[in-house]
């Protein structure tokens, strides 16, 4: 089973999840998109190890802390292939277009659709969901949907920035849609959800 901390950083209010094993003790943070005392300190408390960091897509408000902590905890930082291209653009992520500077930062490994993550007694699944940029991806653990910003509480992500597709968001949002039962939905901005509260309300999902 997950434990999961969050804190909301950086000027557009990004969630940042960490999550824990709690059988093992092995931790993730998914979407470092600013510095946070309150991340770094938990992470302390429980020990100072960070396994994974696993980013949902390469905007500059999900990545600008991943350096810092790649420094700090040596995590294996996990991407969509796909997303490449965009975290090695300044232009693709918007940090340019915002005067941001990222620092820079290695992906370890590259995340296909389907791909499985060990964290130590818990399986955490990697879906791509292409549309809000060329390479979104979600992450499924236990019965928790993390979905960066494809979906949102009764909304959905931004298409029209560089690599977006309102035709491949159409699909992805379809795809969530029909994943079985309910979830917890955890996405990158705003109020957490669930699947069945967003089959009902969420006007993309009609």
């Amino acid at each position: 089973m997950i434990k999961i901390n969050y804190d909301v950083v950086g000027m557009i209010q990004t969630n940042c999840y960490l999550l824990e094993d709690e059988a093992t003790g092995k931790r993730a943070v998914i979407d470092p998109g600013d510095h946070s005392d309150a991340l770094i300190a938990e992470i302390d408390k429980r020990g100072g190890t960070l396994d994974y960091l696993l980013l949902t897509h390469g905007h500059y408000d999900h990545v600008i802390g991943a350096a810092e902590l790649c420094d700090r905890y040596h995590p294996v930082v996990c991407a969509a292939e796909a997303e490449m291209e965009l975290l090695r653009s300044g232009i693709y992520n918007r940090s340019s277009v915002h005067n941001i500077r990222i620092n820079a930062f290695n992906v370890d490994r590259l995340l296909h659709d389907g791909d499985i993550i060990e964290l130590g007694e818990s399986e955490i699944t990697f879906i791509l969901t292409p549309g809000h940029t060329a390479g979104s991806g979600c992450y499924l653990v236990d019965d928790c949907i993390f979905s960066g910003d494809t979906i949102f509480c009764e909304s959905i992500g931004r298409t029209d920035f560089e690599t977006s597709s309102p035709r491949d968001m159409v699909k992805s949002v379809a795809r969530i849609k029909a994943i079985e039962g309910d979830r917890a939905i955890y996405p990158g901005h705003g109020m957490f959800s669930t699947l069945d509260h967003e089959r009902k309300y969420n006007p993309f999902m009609q």
